[in-house]
């Protein structure tokens, strides 16, 4: 089957700037078992934002992505960084991206017990956002029928796809006994190419991803479904908030 999804390089305008924030946040599986708890950390410089999102899995496993980006009229990436490793992830990653240089450095574990490191020079996109898509998808006008950007996958090399994002049908949800309608979007990978040809480089073609931004004059990220790596089963990605002992007042 060929690809039906343009590839086009529009940065995404600045509608929603991020701020300082610490957000938490889970990973469920499909029981609605937590595999993981999350923490998300947003420090501003200027017009640069360090985000980092780190998940800690009750198996031991690490999912830990360092991004850093300017929000000056258009978002940009400046790098990104992600660690995956541990029991839950077959095939560990470690992958950097630095946009100014060009380049997209692997680390593997090697068989004399030090990391084979692999450097990549690429032709970076403009609306490459690799660690930002729930920022991206915050900003987007809710009427547009179809938004592309793309990002830089492992497959295990470096490999650069869409993500095909649209609208889908808002959904209801409830905070505190409250109704509340929420912003619902879906995403398509377009692997490039004939995807019956790259499909078996990573696995499989990927499973659409889901994802409910609730609207508004701030819009705010509620949750994602999608699985974590290549051949992932799919999982659920949630904010929470604290609960307390019973009797603690």
């Amino acid at each position: 089957m060929a690809s039906t999804v343009a590839v086009t390089a529009q940065p995404i305008r600045v509608q929603h700037p991020e701020g300082t924030l610490h957000g938490f946040l889970s990973i469920t599986n499909e029981q609605g078992r937590i595999l993981a708890q999350g923490d998300l950390f947003n420090v501003v410089q200027g017009d640069r934002v360090t985000a980092r999102l780190t998940f800690r899995f009750r198996d031991g496993s690490l999912d830990d992505e360092t991004t850093v980006y300017t929000q000056r009229d258009v978002f940009r990436l400046v790098s990104n960084h992600h660690i995956q490793r541990g029991p839950y992830f077959p095939h560990p990653l470690d992958m950097t991206v630095d946009v100014e240089k060009g380049t997209v450095v692997t680390r593997t574990p090697g068989k004399d017990g030090k990391d084979d490191i692999a450097t990549e020079h690429m032709k970076i996109p403009e609306d490459l956002y690799n660690g930002l898509v729930p920022v991206v998808i915050q900003n987007l006008n809710p009427d547009a029928p179809q938004t592309n950007i793309s990002m830089i996958v492992a497959t295990p090399k470096p490999r650069l796809v869409t993500l095909a994002i649209m609208p889908q049908t808002p959904s209801k949800f409830e905070l505190a006994g409250f109704s509340h309608v929420a912003r619902a979007y879906e995403i398509k990978i377009d692997l490039g190419g004939v995807a019956g040809v790259i499909a078996p480089l990573i696995g499989k073609q990927p499973p659409d991803i889901h994802i409910w931004i609730e609207g508004g004059k701030l819009p705010t990220f509620l949750r994602e479904t999608g699985p974590l790596f290549s051949g992932g089963s799919v999982e659920s990605i949630n904010l929470i908030g604290p609960t307390w002992p019973e009797g603690t007042r």
